[in-house]
Order: structure tokens, then sequence, then C-alpha cells
């Protein structure tokens, strides 16, 4: 359960997401990489790196407002800092020993989905290569066809 865990969660993060309207998806989870950026400031384990690394992840979340790989990248650089965090014991959550432990697995699937777009996995199964016209209306499709 140690691992499974927090890589459910990760999913659950991505399924709820998904939710969100696309036109305000991207923005939101720039927010939320900004946030999980300045996390570990109140523990303050690792002192002053601790501003450091907080304000290149709120450079690179304010890059995220319009990219969906520098969310990614975000993700993946807290993922590092739950690295360190774990190795050096102290967790994100001072009473729970592996809570950053737990967050390293989390945030590369977040990172992954990031990567890919951020499109909700029910939009990936709708579109293939092979039918690139998939998931259309058929009156939208026949009225780009016509405008050919």
């Amino acid at each position: 359960m140690r691992y499974l865990a927090p890589l459910l969660v990760g999913l659950l993060y991505v399924t709820l997401m998904s939710l969100v309207p696309e036109r305000h998806r991207r923005r939101l989870n720039a927010v939320m990489v900004a946030g999980a950026g300045a996390a570990y400031l109140s523990g303050g384990g690792l002192g002053g790196w601790e501003f450091a690394f907080t304000a290149v992840a709120t450079c690179v979340a304010y890059k995220g407002l319009d990219s969906w790989a520098f969310i990614g990248i975000g993700w993946l650089l807290h993922t590092a800092w739950d690295v360190v965090h774990h190795l050096k014991g102290h967790p994100i959550i001072p009473f729970a020993h592996d809570a950053s432990f737990g967050c390293a697995l989390c945030d590369p699937v977040i990172a992954v989905w990031c990567l890919g777009g951020g499109r909700a996995p029910w939009d990936w199964a709708r579109r293939t290569d092979e039918f690139p016209g998939a998931g259309r209306s058929a009156l939208r499709t026949r009225s780009a066809t016509l405008k050919e």
C-alpha cells in the first residue's frame, strides 16, 4: 500500500483535474504546481535552499500559465525535492514519515499527464491516429469537408 496509494492519488488528481473545463485547466494546474513548490517552506528542513527552490518553482509555474510542458517540469522538480526531503528525514508532513516518499511517487504521475498536454483521459481514448476525426460530431466533420 506504501507504493500503490500515492500512485492512486496521482491518478485521482488527474481524473479530478480533467473535470475542470479545458479553458481553465492549464492555469489552475500552474497555480497548483506553484503551491506544491512552496509546500516545504514552513518546515525549513533544508534551510535557505527552501527559498531557492521556491523561487525556481515559482518561475517554472509562471511559465506554466501558458505551457503544459513547464507545469510537467514543475511537478518533476517537486519530485526531486521530495526525494531530497525523504532522504534527509524532513517529510512534507512532519508527523508522517513517508509523506515525501509518497509525494515522490504521486508527482511523476501528474507530471506525465501534464507533459502529455493535460488532456482528459477519456479524450485520449476517443482520439486515435487511425481515425483522426473520431470523437467529432458528424455535423462538424461534414462542414469541415464542405469548406475544403
